[in-house]
């Protein structure tokens, strides 16, 4: 009862954060800052004239690709796990290499007293979103020489979110995918979220990455002018928008 009095979240520092999400995005983030003023590559050349840097700029820093910081929601309490049917901490793909939360217990009757110190804001963890069908980004991975997630069977939107610490977990990409699904959406105002139709899960180098495929019968289409992206994995939250109008390449909208 003491704990639950005056429980609050010491929060560790992400093991190295920045370092881990540089290297899990390929090093793309470097690369994919644009001159002041300039017009990006994907609207004044065309893609036999890309050089790397414009083709990172792509996958990094564009329309399609987005960095979102996205929320490391709470763990649950022993108590809620048994509720749930579950023993233990929960481990698996946005579980494992997360930072630790420790419970100050009180070591006096002094701090039994003391008000209850403000919960400090949730951490978070840099992910990139992007969109994998998008045919400015598989030229853009082409060009780059960079990491191009397996194709997923059926016809569909692909939307990739990179950066997931990666977990003591092995599969086929499926299997790791399948508790994901029910956890993800594409969100129109004035429309029914679209659900995915599967989800997989890949290993990097260092890190993993979650596809998701969309039905192309969503049928999105430039009178939606903008969406979100959002997917619970684990306790990282994402939650991505994108603006339709600007997801043009070569005169179409290239999703």
């Amino acid at each position: 009862m003491i704990a639950m009095h005056v429980r609050s979240l010491h929060i560790r520092s992400m093991y190295t954060r920045s370092k881990f999400f540089l290297r899990a995005s390929g090093g793309l983030l470097l690369a994919g800052v644009a001159l002041l003023g300039a017009d990006p590559a994907w609207k004044t050349k065309e893609v036999q004239r890309w050089t790397e840097e414009d083709a990172k700029q792509v996958l990094a820093d564009s329309p399609w690709a987005k960095i979102d910081r996205a929320t490391i929601v709470r763990k649950q309490s022993e108590d809620e796990r048994r509720a749930g049917g579950n023993m233990g901490d929960a481990k698996g793909i946005g579980y494992d290499g997360l930072q630790k939360e420790k419970i100050n217990v009180p070591k006096s009757i002094i701090d039994l007293i003391k008000p209850e110190p403000k919960a400090p804001p949730r951490p978070q963890l840099p992910v990139l979103v992007r969109w994998e069908s998008a045919r400015a980004v598989q030229m853009a991975e082409f060009k780059s020489g960079g990491f191009t997630p397996p194709t997923l069977e059926g016809e569909g939107y692909r939307i990739a979110v990179y950066g997931i610490p990666t977990a003591d977990v092995k599969g086929d990409p499926k299997v790791l995918g399948a508790p994901l699904k029910d956890n993800a959406y594409i969100r129109r105002d004035g429309q029914k979220d679209v659900k995915p139709i599967s989800v997989e899960v890949f290993q990097q180098e260092d890190s993993m990455v979650a596809v998701y495929l969309f039905p192309i019968t969503a049928e999105i289409n430039r009178k939606d002018t903008n969406l979100e992206f959002g997917a619970i994995i684990g306790r990282i939250a994402v939650r991505q928008s994108f603006n339709v109008l600007e997801m043009q390449f070569q005169g179409k909208l290239d999703l």
